[in-house]
């Protein structure tokens, strides 16, 4: 395939952001279930290293999220997150029915990539939400559990310190949840291994 139908779609410094913000996220779901299973922690390693795992990954995180948010708002690459007023809740939806129904009866995708488009209508909403809501929240409700005497007290009647923990929990699932979503979705395309070797290479091709 020749250049032209080549978009390169993940510089340097993303491919280097997006693998580490990987491992620390992969840690932090298995630390953060270890932590809260049931299970004897000693089982598969000591409560104690268990912890600060879950302490450096979130670290990790936050400065990998610095990199991301500076990124962002100082390359091209910010302009892939802006959402246009025209077509708001109309293109996610064609998005899902073609996800649902379409790609399975051989229809072409709504929203084919384009050098100005690097995510269909419902990447890049579930990326805004994930990016710019639930993982700012991780990091802040997690700096607060390491710091626990900047917490408020009480919210209402209930612990300050157990509310925080439950919306840290609570946002670590949602990402849970989407990182299998992105993992079954980046394998959709013309093998499953295509846009994984994309943000490998920085090279995404156009079929």
């Amino acid at each position: 395939m020749d250049s032209a139908q080549k978009l390169y779609f993940y510089p340097v410094w993303l491919r280097i952001w997006h693998g580490l913000n990987a491992i620390g996220i992969l840690t932090l779901i298995f630390t953060g279930i270890s932590m809260q299973s049931s299970i004897e922690s000693s089982q598969i390693l000591a409560f104690n290293t268990i912890v600060k795992l879950h302490n450096l990954a979130g670290i990790l995180v936050m400065l990998s999220y610095l990199v991301y948010f500076a990124g962002n708002l100082f390359t091209r690459n910010g302009q892939f997150y802006i959402v246009k007023p025209k077509g708001f809740l109309n293109k996610p939806m064609q998005q899902a029915y073609y996800y649902a129904w379409g790609m399975f009866h051989g229809m072409k995708a709504p929203f084919p990539l384009s050098e100005k488009r690097k995510f269909n209508p419902l990447q890049k909403y579930s990326y805004i939400m994930v990016m710019y809501m639930a993982v700012p929240i991780v990091i802040i409700t997690g700096i607060a559990l390491l710091f626990p005497e900047v917490i408020i007290d009480k919210v209402y009647t209930v612990s300050g310190v157990f509310v925080t923990a439950i919306l840290h929990a609570t946002m670590g699932f949602f990402i849970s949840v989407f990182l299998i979503i992105h993992l079954y979705i980046a394998s959709i395309g013309k093998s499953p291994l295509e846009n994984f070797k994309s943000i490998i290479t920085g090279w995404h091709q156009v079929h």
